[in-house]
């Protein structure tokens, strides 16, 4: 137990430099616009150097130039604590990813769970607020991911929601939540508002992207300067990062990083 809580308490945090192969990368939602590699190399770094002036420090995932969307080290793995559970990619081609960010999980000592076909999770489809967790199921998550999810963590005390999803690539594509647990989206792209006890609508597809960074600090994309007026004007500290050349591939500040917490 004192050695689970050591890890937590040290914070740290996943992350996967770019692969050379980056602007191959799956576009799904949107229309394919060519991404700049030595930006986007650039854009890392600094969203990494965002991550450690809140306070978490990065484990790196060994770079694999050959899996193109493997920067978005989101969807690979989902942590509850000191457990993670390795996801099952809904796309045949990131199946690949998961190695890596597993042995790299294990390197910290941290207990393993696995997500296995035909079931299929990605990372960007869970959110959690509190002991509850909402999962979206779509196009990356299937209806087994989901009963594989429920049955790891009902031991533990969470509650799985499954989440239509419909008008995004992941559930966290359209919604995340402030440290306070109100869920904040972007209404075109929500399916259903009214599943989350309270829903704040962002004026920006990226001003629904945050990620918690201390009980007071969030870190949102350069994209979305009016809803980072809105959250700083609800009390909170607003840190913003160019991430244009991952939004290029539907990617937010979500998916580049998975926090040990």
């Amino acid at each position: 137990m004192e050695e689970q809580q050591e890890v937590l308490r040290k914070k740290y945090v996943l992350v996967r430099r770019p692969a050379e192969s980056l602007p191959q990368g799956i576009v799904t939602h949107i229309e394919r616009n060519e991404v700049d590699l030595e930006l986007a190399e650039e854009q890392w770094e600094e969203y990494v150097a965002a991550l450690t002036g809140g306070g978490w420090d990065p484990v790196e995932v060994p770079v694999a130039d050959d899996l193109p969307d493997s920067v978005f080290v989101e969807d690979t793995v989902v942590m509850f604590g000191t457990l993670a559970v390795i996801c099952s990619p809904g796309a045949d081609s990131r199946i690949a990813e998961t190695p890596a960010v597993e042995e790299s999980i294990r390197s910290l000592g941290i207990e393993v769970k696995r997500i296995t076909r035909p079931g299929t999770l990605d990372g960007g489809d869970v959110l959690k607020v509190g002991t509850t967790v909402f999962v979206g199921r779509g196009g990356r998550t299937n209806s087994d991911g989901i009963r594989q999810l429920r049955k790891i963590l009902a031991p533990r005390g969470y509650s799985v929601v499954a989440v239509p999803v419909t008008k995004a690539l992941h559930l966290k594509s359209a919604v995340t939540a402030l440290p306070d647990g109100t869920v904040i989206g972007y209404r075109p792209l929500v399916d259903d508002p009214f599943i989350f006890d309270r829903f704040l609508e962002m004026p920006e597809p990226s001003g629904a992207h945050v990620v918690v960074l201390t009980d007071d600090t969030v870190l949102v994309a350069a994209s979305a300067p009016e809803s980072a007026r809105l959250i700083e004007g609800l009390g909170y500290r607003v840190i913003s990062v160019d991430i244009s050349e991952f939004e290029k591939l539907e990617g937010c500040v979500t998916c580049l990083s998975v926090r040990v917490r």
